[in-house]
């Protein structure tokens, strides 16, 4: 006995059925890719936890952070500038972490001889979107790259048309009381200066050493600015690219820049040989 089975004629699916597949396959691409993307956008676990830690310190007021860089020749070296440049990488990531929902200011300049002697690297907002702390800091990474590489872009050919004439440190305290003024009451101004100490206008505190009964009668003889409610750091003193100064030359440059800024009224003042990353100045 045999058995003849007849399938019949194959249907052919229907158009709708063709485009939910289709549909549904597109969807699923579309999903692999968008995983995939997220995770090539995540930023490194310990650099998240590192802006977590960062979240911990920054206050209720986001910060208006401004850097200048004495770009004078007696501190120009490469390994100054390297160093200038992480240091700035660090406070750049700190002030996008602390920026908050309506953002965070950031100018990085170069000086020389006076306040209107300087070039402008970087001056904008930094606002990492998102609407929880965690969203914002995961975009932090991306926002310090393109701030980085206009700094680092812009550094070498800024220092090749900066005036000479001189260094004058304590003008950039008033550019930062002027900044401060200009963003209004909404920002916390955070002031770094990377500089030697050596400044040629005026006084000129680094030419001998000076105890700091001598420093402070020299710091109340020169003008500052009011910078109450402000941090304001020098960081560099005594790093030249020849040779090194005495160590009582610096210490007298330590003096003179603390007592300095506490003329002004800072809320936090430091004056340091080097500025560590994460905050550690020595």
């Amino acid at each position: 006995m045999s058995f003849k089975i007849n399938f019949g004629p194959r249907r052919r699916p229907s158009r709708r059925s063709r485009l939910m597949v289709v549909a549904a396959a597109v969807g699923a691409v579309t999903l692999a890719v968008s995983a995939c993307g997220l995770l090539d956008d995540a930023p490194d676990p310990t650099v998240m936890d590192e802006h977590q830690a960062m979240l911990t310190a920054c206050g209720d007021v986001p910060p208006a952070s401004l850097m200048l860089v004495d770009g004078t020749g007696s501190s120009n070296s490469e390994a100054i500038t390297t160093e200038r440049l992480d240091a700035i990488e660090w406070i750049v990531r700190q002030t996008a972490v602390c920026a908050g929902e309506d953002g965070a200011r950031l100018r990085v300049a170069l000086f020389s001889s006076s306040s209107a002697a300087t070039t402008v690297l970087y001056d904008d907002s930094l606002h990492p979107h998102g609407a929880t702390p965690n969203a914002r800091i995961r975009r932090v990474p991306a926002l310090v790259d393109e701030a980085m590489g206009e700094i680092r872009d812009g550094y070498a050919p800024a220092l090749a048309e900066l005036p000479g004439g001189g260094s004058d440190i304590t003008a950039q305290l008033r550019l930062g009381a002027e900044w401060a003024a200009q963003l209004g009451e909404g920002y916390r101004l955070n002031l770094v200066v990377f500089t030697d100490g050596f400044h040629t206008v005026g006084h000129k505190p680094g030419d001998e050493a000076l105890t700091q009964p001598e420093a402070e009668a020299l710091a109340a003889e020169t003008s500052v600015p009011d910078l109450a409610g402000a941090s304001v750091t020098v960081a560099g003193l005594g790093r030249v690219a020849d040779d090194a100064p005495e160590s009582a030359v610096v210490e007298g440059l330590v003096f003179y820049y603390e007592e300095l800024c506490a003329r002004t009224g800072a809320a936090k003042c430091l004056a340091v040989t080097d500025y560590a990353l994460g905050g550690e100045s020595a």
